[in-house]
């Protein structure tokens, strides 16, 4: 078993999905050096549970994806790498960083689709786009509520986990999904439960009232302090 290169980062790495990365330390310019001399250089991308990206000393999780490098632009300050997800992999044991992070893993079983998921995933598509267009209304969202999304349904299914306005750790539960009816039903219901956070906005009337308990608080300090002891 050949040890891969691995890249530990904050944010999770799905299948089908892009990844843009700038590159500015120096073991990964290493790392980068030595995988444009393989034919398909990839390397792969688990979350880092616990720490940094940069410097190391983090924890990571076990579940990750490969991603394929397809464009290398150098800078003058960095080099910026765009891939894209590919197969899961597991972790089967760390290796030193030096000189930079390599792991020896093993796949993890490719998800299959079956013909009665359809409509799970056509509602799946439809809140994931509708919460994405709601959000949009509040702030910047990451990705488009329009996006085109591959014809095939497995590539789609994860490209839809993809773009779900979810933070990490949400991700990485989804790319850990053992079947693709379980990803999509945990698709659904953490874009439901995360829709409201998405979509709040506080009203005048509710700024107004926050200001007046406040200053009712900070008066019955004042009358407290005043009397005698």
């Amino acid at each position: 078993m050949e040890p891969v290169a691995m890249f530990p980062l904050g944010t999770v790495l799905l299948p089908a999905m892009p990844l843009t990365l700038r590159i500015f330390e120096e073991r990964y310019r290493i790392m980068l050096g030595r995988l444009l001399d393989e034919e398909t250089p990839s390397f792969g991308v688990t979350l880092i549970e616990r720490g940094h990206e940069t410097g190391g000393g983090d924890d990571r999780f076990a579940i990750g994806t490969m991603a394929r490098i397809t464009r290398v632009t150098p800078g003058a300050e960095d080099i910026v790498v765009l891939a894209y997800g590919g197969r899961r992999i597991r972790v089967t044991e760390w290796l030193d960083d030096d000189p930079y992070p390599r792991a020896l893993v093993e796949d993890v079983p490719h998800l299959e689709w079956k013909d009665e998921l359809r409509p799970l995933r056509d509602e799946t598509e439809r809140t994931v786009r509708r919460v994405l267009a709601r959000a949009a209304e509040f702030s910047p969202t990451t990705w488009d509520p329009g996006i085109a999304l591959a014809d095939d349904p497995i590539t789609s299914t994860w490209q839809l986990a993809g773009i779900a306005p979810l933070g990490p750790f949400d991700q990485q539960a989804l790319l850990q999904s053992g079947t693709t009816g379980h990803l999509l039903r945990q698709t659904l219901d953490l874009v439901l439960d995360a829709e409201p956070g998405l979509t709040a906005t506080a009203t005048d009337e509710d700024f107004d009232a926050a200001i007046a308990a406040l200053l009712r608080a900070e008066a019955d300090d004042d009358t407290d302090d005043d009397e005698p002891r």
